[in-house]
């Protein structure tokens, strides 16, 4: 993003849009911070600016990674997928994609007015890859590592609003990888939160609950629950 200082009156109506405060004004003009912003288009698709000074550009490699993991609306050209993520851990129940036994994981590294660079993520996944953890391949982010969790292209600098790491584990190996996301909170220069998914036992248990207590990990239970909804109901399941 550019701003046009021609037309810019430094009204500074545009500063506090920005997502992560990379906007300001400076001798009466409004300045973007090309390291702080992370081209996620707010203050440009908002059009926050009453004399439409703000710009967009077509920023290269490896820049324009920035856009597909900082803007709300954008779709991801490798996986075709909207969002940082993907639906897998909010739709488990059509999905399928953790079963019995396995525990899903989801590291949301950043946050608006926060942001993250790529080189903490990559601290995170390759410390991931060690423990033997399964990359959910449809999330963005997976597109970006090798098998050891390292960064494919240079883009450790670049910064976005946030990005989310998603994988799935063996019930057994919970505290394993809570005791490494430990390990390795101090070494992260941005916020890191961690969901994590597992199936509701026929007795209503929750099995991964006790482990998470365990390990000192305050829980907030939460459910997505999809009535129907995932696919057209078959003559089998008319009465």
């Amino acid at each position: 993003m550019i701003i046009d200082e021609d037309k810019c009156v430094g009204c500074g109506t545009c500063v506090p849009y920005c997502t992560v405060n990379a906007i300001s004004l400076i001798d009466g003009k409004a300045r973007i911070d090309p390291d702080e912003c992370v081209e996620c288009y707010t203050c440009y698709r908002l059009w926050v600016c009453p004399e439409g000074a703000i710009k967009p550009t077509e920023p290269d490699w490896p820049r324009a990674i920035r856009n597909p993991f900082s803007d709300v609306v954008g779709t991801h050209k490798v996986t075709g997928i909207p969002g940082r993520g993907t639906e897998e851990m909010k739709t488990n129940d059509i999905t399928g994609r953790y079963g019995p036994g396995e525990v899903g994981f989801c590291v949301e590294l950043g946050r608006p007015g926060v942001g993250a660079r790529f080189r903490d993520a990559e601290k995170i996944s390759v410390l991931l890859a060690e423990k033997g953890v399964e990359f959910e391949e449809q999330n963005p982010y997976t597109a970006l590592i090798d098998r050891d969790g390292r960064l494919r292209f240079d883009i450790g600098e670049e910064r976005v609003l946030s990005c989310l790491i998603e994988f799935k584990t063996g019930v057994e190996k919970v505290p394993e990888i809570l005791r490494a996301l430990k390990s390795v909170e101090s070494e992260v220069q941005t916020v890191f939160t961690v969901g994590v998914i597992s199936r509701v036992n026929p007795d209503g248990t929750i099995p991964v609950l006790p482990i998470l207590e365990r390990e000192g990990f305050s829980v907030r239970p939460n459910a997505k629950i999809n009535l129907g909804l995932g696919r057209k109901p078959s003559k089998e399941d008319e009465p």
